[in-house]
C-alpha cells in the first residue's frame, strides 16, 4: 500500500483555499479542504482548479471543527463532493446514523473513498477502547479509518501506532497518529508502519491540529531518513 501525505487546508474563502492547495500541491499526495472553515462553500471551483486528489471534510464543533449548523446542511456539500468525483470524503464515526446511511447511499458505485474518523482532543483511550473504535469503523462500512488522539507521553503514542498491526490483520486501511508534542513523531512513524496517510499543514504556522508539521518539513525529514 502506498503511503500518502495529506496537506490540510483551512481557509475562510474558496480563493484562499485554492491558493493554499496550489502551494501545497507539489509536496502533497492528497489535499484536505476543511469546508467548516469556509464562509461560503463551493465545491465545483475547487475541484476544477486542483488536480491533486481532494479530501473534503466538514468538521462539526462537537468533533473539534468549526461547523455549528444543522446536520443536513453539514452533510450536503459532502454529498455534492461525492457526486462530482472527489477523491475522498471524511465523516465522523460519531455522526448520526442517518448521516452515514445517506452518505453511503450517495457513494454507491462511485470512486470516492469514505473515511470514517474519530478524534479525542483530550487523551488517548486504553487499548480496548481503541480496538472497539477500529472495529466499529470497519463494521460501519468505511473504506478507510482514521483514529487520532491526544498523547500525554510515549505510552499513548505506542498504543495508537500499534493499531496499524491490528488494521493490517483486519485488512483495513487505517490512518492513526497522535496530536500534541509527544505525538509529533507518530505523524512520521505511521508512514513507516503501514499507515494509510498522515496529515501536514500547508506551511509553518498553518496547522489545523496540535503537533502538525508542514508539508515541506515532513518531506525534508523523509528525505534525510531514506537517503
Amino acid at each position: 500500500m502506498t503511503e500518502r501525505i495529506c496537506a490540510a487546508v483551512a481557509r475562510s474563502s474558496v480563493a484562499e483555499a485554492i491558493a493554499a492547495a496550489e502551494q501545497a500541491a507539489s509536496g502533497a499526495d492528497v489535499i484536505e479542504i476543511r469546508l467548516d472553515y469556509l464562509q461560503e462553500i463551493a465545491i465545483p471551483p475547487i475541484l476544477a482548479a486542483i488536480d491533486t486528489p481532494l479530501l473534503f471534510t466538514n468538521r462539526p464543533r462537537w468533533e473539534g471543527g468549526q461547523f455549528a449548523g444543522a446536520e443536513e446542511v453539514r452533510l450536503a456539500p459532502l454529498m455534492e463532493a461525492v457526486e462530482l468525483g472527489a477523491g475522498y470524503v471524511d465523516l465522523e464515526l460519531r455522526s448520526p446514523a442517518e448521516s452515514l446511511w445517506r452518505l453511503k447511499d450517495c457513494l454507491g458505485h462511485s470512486s470516492t473513498r469514505l473515511i470514517l474518523s474519530w478524534h479525542d482532543f483530550l487523551q488517548t483511550p486504553g487499548r480496548d477502547g481503541l480496538l472497539a473504535t477500529l472495529q466499529a469503523m470497519q463494521d460501519k462500512g468505511a473504506h478507510i479509518g482514521k483514529i487520532v488522539t491526544m498523547a500525554s507521553d510515549f505510552h499513548d503514542v505506542l498504543r495508537v501506532l500499534q493499531l496499524q498491526e491490528d488494521a493490517a490483520r483486519m485488512q483495513f486501511p487505517l490512518i492513526s497518529f497522535c496530536m500534541g508534542t509527544p505525538g509529533v513523531i507518530s505523524r512520521l512513524a505511521t508512514l513507516e508502519l503501514g499507515g494509510y496517510m498522515t496529515y501536514c499543514s500547508v506551511g509553518e504556522g498553518g496547522a489545523t491540529a496540535p503537533g502538525q508539521l508542514s508539508v515541506d518539513s515532513l518531506r525534508q525529514i523523509l528525505t534525510c531518513l531514506r537517503g
